[in-house]
């Protein structure tokens, strides 16, 4: 059965090769990802809450140090807002808006490689088709005009293959990306909040 699988995919050509590549990249980055927002999520949760909790009752150094080790986004914004809290407030937001796009481009790291294999699957499909045309057609050419219906039906199909491959993997590299650019503006809106609770917390001292 498998080999059956292996041979019907090559007969699409030297192109179906590359567009495999897509889709094992697709499956990489989308695990990591997944496993990444997993750990930070472990991590850093309630830690806001905690570290200005620890704040309004004169804990600075606990506070700081809980920020440290939890080694999550919000800890190292918190970190960096934590060493500057008793100077200039619009340094303070400048730097809290600053670590946090920060965070948010290394949340987002990878996920315009997604974008892009979802556009170039379909065209390296695409390519594989015309390709595929241009030999059928010069088969055809070959046997000097006496169509053979069978011939011309299998060429067309092979060559029709690769764009069935493209199409089948840049629709789930799409939803990929679509649904892990979801999941970055819903933890971008996480750390956010935890900024303001921040904020709140020094503010209230």
């Amino acid at each position: 059965m498998d080999g059956n699988i292996i041979e019907f995919i090559s007969k699409g050509g030297i192109l179906v090769v590359p567009i495999l590549l897509c889709s094992v990249f697709t499956l990489a980055i989308f695990a990591e990802r997944l496993i990444r927002f997993a750990l930070m999520r472990s991590r850093g949760s309630g830690l806001a809450e905690k570290v200005a909790e620890l704040l309004k009752n004169g804990n600075e150094q606990k506070a700081f140090s809980l920020a440290r080790d939890s080694h999550s986004p919000m800890g190292r914004i918190l970190v960096q807002a934590i060493e500057i809290k008793d100077g200039d407030r619009e340094l303070l937001e400048t730097v809290i808006i600053n670590a946090t796009d920060e965070e948010v481009r290394n949340l987002s790291a990878y996920t315009q490689a997604l974008a892009t294999i979802g556009n170039i699957a379909p065209l390296l499909g695409l390519l594989g088709t015309v390709i595929g045309m241009i030999k059928a057609f010069m088969v055809i050419q070959q046997m000097g005009g006496k169509v053979n219906a069978a011939v011309l039906a299998g060429g067309i199909w092979e060559a029709m293959l690769t764009t069935a491959l493209g199409l089948a993997v840049a629709l789930p590299t799409m939803v990929a990306h679509s649904y892990l650019i979801a999941r970055i503006d819903k933890y971008e809106a996480r750390l956010q909040k935890g900024a303001v609770t921040f904020m709140k917390s020094i503010s209230l001292k």
